[in-house]
């Protein structure tokens, strides 16, 4: 009925364009935040697009797609400290000003969720699996409470848990790794759902049972490429046996 294998006792879900709705503004944060300092170092430079997202950002730890970002650039910053104001020239002053944008984005217009994924989310739950969420953001156990799911969730691995365990992120396997520790499951046992290239590649990394590409953005090749067993355009098509 959930389109996942018998040993499957758990599913990992990424948040942030899994879940809900928050990919589109997660892109928008950062690219006003890298647009701004490109133009303050070159008014000429190219600026950051959505396929920059996609490759360097995406799914990963805040200072992480900060530093892969402008290396793709050829731009090296000092790191500063999480402390770092926003308007500092390091790679935390950088993820600073994203998450300024982010957080005053989120206040202001909420966080919608996906309906179909809410609804596969209540199948899971209903058919007596563990569920999961796993995500790089920092902001998580506010975005889950936030769009109404609290309850359906018996783990969270975010940005916060990740900085205390010392966890490396996506696409080092290591948060879902934690996930389905949480949960008490074998990797084998759980599948992982995820919008972003570098989250199928942490669920292939770790071995675990299925992993879910979800193609919001027209990557399907890319989710396979990098990982995903099974690509679908919204979670209810596994309910309904149109995973691809």
């Amino acid at each position: 009925m959930l389109g996942l294998p018998d040993r499957i006792r758990a599913c990992l879900f990424d948040m942030d364009g899994v879940l809900t709705r928050t990919a589109t503004v997660h892109m928008a944060a950062w690219k006003r935040t890298f647009d701004e300092y490109l133009r303050s170092t070159d008014p000429r430079a190219v600026e950051f697009t959505q396929l920059d997202y996609n490759r360097y950002v995406d799914g990963k730890p805040r200072a992480d797609g900060v530093r892969d970002f402008l290396a793709s650039r050829g731009i090296t910053l000092p790191e500063g400290t999480p402390e770092d104001p926003p308007d500092a020239a390091t790679v935390h002053g950088i993820g600073s000003r994203k998450n300024e944008l982010l957080l005053a984005e989120l206040a202001e217009n909420g966080v919608e969720v996906y309906p179909a994924s809410m609804t596969y989310l209540r199948a899971v739950k209903e058919a007596g699996l563990a569920t999961a969420v796993v995500t790089a953001s920092a902001n998580g156990e506010q975005v889950i409470a936030a769009g109404g799911f609290a309850d359906l969730i018996d783990a969270r691995v975010d940005g916060v848990v990740t900085a205390v365990q010392g966890l490396r992120g996506k696409p080092a396997p290591d948060t879902f790794l934690a996930g389905a520790r949480a949960l008490g499951v074998e990797p084998g046992e759980a599948a992982v759902f995820e919008d972003a290239l570098a989250g199928v590649a942490a669920g292939r990394a770790g071995d675990f049972g299925l992993v879910v590409g979800v193609d919001r953005v027209g990557q399907a090749d890319a989710l396979r490429e990098n990982g995903a067993d099974v690509v679908v355009t919204d979670l209810d098509q596994l309910l309904g046996g149109e995973a691809r």
